[in-house]
């Protein structure tokens, strides 16, 4: 499992130009995952999200979660976090889950991040061509994290294949999830 994940002022998803799902500040989520994630990696992520400490304090200090900052959180499913440009210039992504599979795991970890944060989580719609739209405020502009789980089953961390690492190259960590924040 993949994500990536973008502290926004506001974020909107539309589907046909219609609105699907909206949140005002909080945490935009894009989830990718394989066929080998399962619950265990599901909870973990949804665990993790909800703790990470990324929004200011009173001193304006990066040091409260989405929960502690009262925020929403908007999960969009991306398979092309899981994109391998290694061989030729056409990213492949035979490492995502077919949508058959990918589908209720999206549902699923919605569903974690719910029961974790103890509200509902407005969501895209999946396999939907969508436009995303999101505002982002402050001197930190963004807070991307780019997060892999370091399970037996997961692919490491330093395999610089995927499409996200090339977007935020400054955000590997051979560590694991380690979050770095960019200007």
């Amino acid at each position: 499992m993949r994500v990536v994940v973008q502290r926004v002022a506001a974020a909107r998803v539309e589907v046909g130009g219609e609105v699907v799902a909206a949140i005002e500040a909080g945490l935009l989520i894009l989830a990718g995952f394989e066929e080998i994630d399962g619950d265990a990696d599901l909870a973990w992520m949804a665990a993790k999200l909800a703790k990470l400490r990324i929004f200011a304090d009173a001193a304006g200090v990066m040091n409260r979660s989405v929960v502690e900052a009262q925020g929403e959180i908007l999960a969009v499913s991306q398979f092309t976090l899981f994109a391998s440009t290694k061989k030729g210039n056409r990213p492949s992504w035979s490492r995502a889950a077919r949508p058959e599979v990918a589908e209720p795991l999206f549902q699923h970890f919605v569903g974690q991040l719910e029961s974790v944060l103890g509200r509902c989580v407005p969501r895209g719609v999946f396999g939907a061509d969508m436009q995303l739209h999101l505002r982002t405020t402050g001197q930190s502009r963004s807070a991307s994290i780019h997060a892999i789980r370091n399970s037996p089953a997961a692919t490491p961390y330093h395999d610089r294949s995927c499409a996200s690492q090339a977007l935020l190259p400054s955000l590997a960590s051979p560590r694991g999830f380690e979050p770095r924040y960019l200007p």
